[in-house]
């Protein structure tokens, strides 16, 4: 398990060197702005490309053909794939909470621990969430087709969105949805472990039963 996870960061070696540089540039930015350019969600998104960047090179390199064949490598390449995207994100979620510390206090002479938190928390969630939906389709479809049918997806989401709210009123959608907003920090993490836990056995499902 652990040779898998080092596999992973190893496929991304040169990709996290990039990262650190945009953490670097970044954050001499955000100190230039004063703390007014907000890197909560940039580098967040950088880390659902470095992980995507690894099925390529698993593809590439027919890595799945060879997995199939040690003991337990499906389950174990499902199970080592998480964990990898997991660390990855914390790790940026601790670089992107000191940088957004340092440049809050250097602006206002004062921390917000409990703001920063909340930022993070609403990082994590999102980048999370939006890779359990994407891991299922690309272990069912290929990395390829995936990327074509997620763009597809959400532009159509969007399209269909934009259409229903030209006949749906949904301002009093929106104030009921407001009034969970006090309870964010509990109701966001429950609903992130719950949908990454669907979609691992998803995945799971999908890798156990695909022939290569």
């Amino acid at each position: 398990m652990k040779g898998l996870i080092k596999k992973d960061f190893l496929l991304v070696k040169s990709n996290i060197k990039v990262l650190v540089i945009l953490f670097i540039v970044i954050g001499f930015m955000s100190f230039t702005f004063n703390g007014e350019m907000n890197i909560s969600f940039v580098l967040p998104f950088m880390s659902v490309v470095i992980m995507l960047s690894t099925f390529s090179y698993d593809a590439y390199n027919k890595w799945d053909a060879y997995v199939t064949a040690l003991p337990d490598g499906r389950k174990n390449s499902i199970k080592s794939k998480y964990i990898a995207t997991i660390i990855l994100l914390f790790m940026i979620a601790i670089g992107v909470s000191i940088i957004t510390a340092i440049s809050t206090y250097i602006k206002d002479n004062t921390l917000d621990f409990g703001a920063i938190l909340e930022m993070v928390l609403v990082m994590l969630s999102t980048t999370i969430i939006m890779q359990s939906i994407m891991y299922p389709v690309i272990y069912k479809f290929g990395l390829e087709k995936a990327r074509i049918g997620i763009f597809v997806g959400a532009f159509g989401l969007g399209f269909l969105a934009s259409l229903i709210s030209k006949y749906v009123d949904f301002k009093p959608i929106i104030q009921h949805l407001d009034m969970l907003n006090n309870y964010l920090t509990f109701i966001l993490p429950i609903v992130t472990i719950i949908l990454l836990y669907i979609s691992y056995k998803i995945s799971e499902k999908v890798y156990k039963n695909k022939e290569f």
